[in-house]
Parts: structure tokens; sequence; C-alpha cells
């Protein structure tokens, strides 16, 4: 089974930047649409920012214009560059990639186990 790996949390103050990291430890498929999601204490999971195979990103409008997600189709990674970072922004962040048509696993969904970023006031 698939298992994907996050990198990249820590503590930091506020107005910092943290880069967050995500790869698959075995062997994945193609096309997929790419995502990072968060979850702060006694909140649910909520979406940050997605990339689809074609490369069309969308943010939440929390983050809008102080994170940036990138993907590589053939890795099969993905990142996400905070910026400008908020102690609101404290929460531990999952990767997830979910294989799209054209994918011969279409309809799988993989998650990380998550990272925690802490940003102090």
């Amino acid at each position: 089974q698939v298992q994907l790996v996050e990198s990249g949390g820590g503590l930091v103050q506020a107005g910092g930047s943290l880069r967050l990291s995500c790869a698959p430890s075995g062997g994945i498929f193609r096309f997929n649409a790419m995502g990072w999601y968060r979850q702060a204490p006694g909140k649910q999971r909520e979406l940050v920012a997605t990339i689809t195979y074609g490369g069309i990103t969308r943010y939440a409008d929390s983050v809008k214009g102080r994170f940036t997600i990138s993907g590589d189709n053939v890795k099969i990674t993905v990142d996400l560059q905070m910026n400008s970072l908020k102690p609101e922004d404290t929460a531990v962040y999952y990767c997830n990639i979910k294989a799209v048509v054209g994918s011969p696993l279409y309809g799988r969904e993989y998650w990380g186990q998550g990272t925690q970023v802490t940003v102090s006031s």
C-alpha cells in the first residue's frame, strides 16, 4: 500500500515562513490531483490548497496570497510554501493525493500522517 511521507513542519514566529513537502514511499501511478488540508485543535479538517493534474491551483480564502502549492505529476510530490504565517495557521497539515480519470487507480485516495505547524505570536 502507498504511504505518503510529509516533512517541513515546525515552530515559527508570526510573519515567518515554512515549506511543507510530501512524497509517496511506495509505487504509485500518475494522473493524480493533489492537495493540502489542515486540522486545528477542536476544529474539523479543512481544505488549504489543491492542484489539479492540469496544474490548476485553488486556495482557501484564509491563505490566498500567502500560501503557494506546487506539484510534480511524474515524481508525484506536492509542496506547500507558507509565507506570512499567522497564529491561526497553527494546525496539523495533511497531504492528500487522489487518483483521477486516466489513472488505473481512479477513485483511490491517499493521506499523509500529518505534520505539525505551530505559529507563535
